[in-house]
């Protein structure tokens, strides 16, 4: 691994989110009535505006759809500064998901794929990398067939210097292990929250489920996320670090993890130690907690802030 980042290169999904604020989840066959709601670009769309408002070159090579939702999803990463590498996919729409986001800030999705599942190597295959390009694999990649298929083959034609960063998302169990094993050999930096952790592992403990992953991934570390607990940080020689969380009033948790893991690249883009970044990053999901909606990550000045006036 290159320890210099120059540019984010995302190869995972963006889709687009219809958010509903509610109450409280109904019961089932029941119904619930929105507070608030809103259709926004989302999934991958999150971590690069994250990563784009630290001043982090960022492009998405991900595939996208020719229908409205692919439109409204161009139209905003390119808003937000990112660069798109792939041509719309033809006679495909982009996905969609409802995030359903309760009263205590809680967030549960249901999820409809579209053309960003399905990506092929070829695609990957026109996207130049350089040693100083970091590229971000999302889990909802290597849950669809044809992704998996294009990004297993793929990661493996990588320069070695290039830097690889993973979070597996809420379907890790969905990874098929023939899948996930060569994918962790060639991960940088692996990214998920406890719950992902400990499916991953077996361990309910934070601290051991952090170990057991960091054995299985053996390049650069890992970081597991605990929300209001903050985030443990487990790289080779150093062991375990707890980074604690801020201390905020969270009204939504939706986009939080995705305001970390881009801050915390960006952050080492930077030249920050692990350390540093994640505590940066670990600010950057206090202030996104504290906004609606799934693309509430600071930019660089609004968490230079924040760390100032922090205890």
């Amino acid at each position: 691994m290159n320890s210099r980042i120059e540019r984010l290169v995302h190869v995972g999904n963006v889709l687009i989110d219809l958010v509903m604020n509610i109450p409280a989840l109904p019961r089932a066959g029941g119904d619930v009535l929105a507070t608030s709601s809103q259709v926004t670009p989302g999934g991958g769309y999150n971590v690069m505006v994250a990563a784009a408002r630290q001043r982090l070159p960022v492009a998405y090579g991900g595939a996208h759809g020719s229908g409205p939702f692919g439109e409204l999803a161009r139209a905003r990463l390119a808003a937000a500064g990112v660069s798109i590498l792939q041509e719309a996919t033809a006679g495909v729409d982009t996905g969609f998901d409802v995030a359903l986001v309760d009263g205590g800030g809680e967030r549960t999705f249901a999820t409809s794929v579209g053309a960003e599942a399905t990506l092929t190597y070829e695609q990957l295959a026109g996207i130049r990398v350089d040693a100083t390009d970091a590229i971000y694999v999302s889990g909802y990649g290597l849950v669809f067939p044809a992704n998996r298929t294009a990004l297993a083959r793929w990661l493996g034609t990588l320069p070695d210097d290039a830097t690889v960063i993973v979070d597996p998302g809420p379907l890790v169990a969905d990874i098929p292990a023939a899948v996930l094993e060569p994918v962790l050999a060639r991960t940088d930096w692996w990214s998920c929250n406890l719950q992902e952790a400990t499916a991953m592992t077996g361990e309910a403990d934070p601290e051991r489920a952090t170990t057991a992953l960091a054995e299985r991934t053996g390049r650069a570390g890992v970081v597991v996320r605990m929300g209001p607990d903050g985030c443990l940080l487990n790289t080779p020689g150093s062991g375990i670090r707890h980074l604690p969380a801020f201390e905020v009033a969270a009204i939504d948790s939706n986009g939080a993890g995705d305001a970390h893991v881009g801050v915390f690249v960006a952050a080492l883009a930077d030249g920050l130690p692990p350390v540093q970044a994640a505590r940066r990053a670990n600010a950057a999901s206090a202030i996104a907690v504290t906004r609606q909606g799934p693309a509430t990550a600071p930019d660089r000045d609004e968490i230079d802030r924040f760390l100032t006036s922090a205890p």
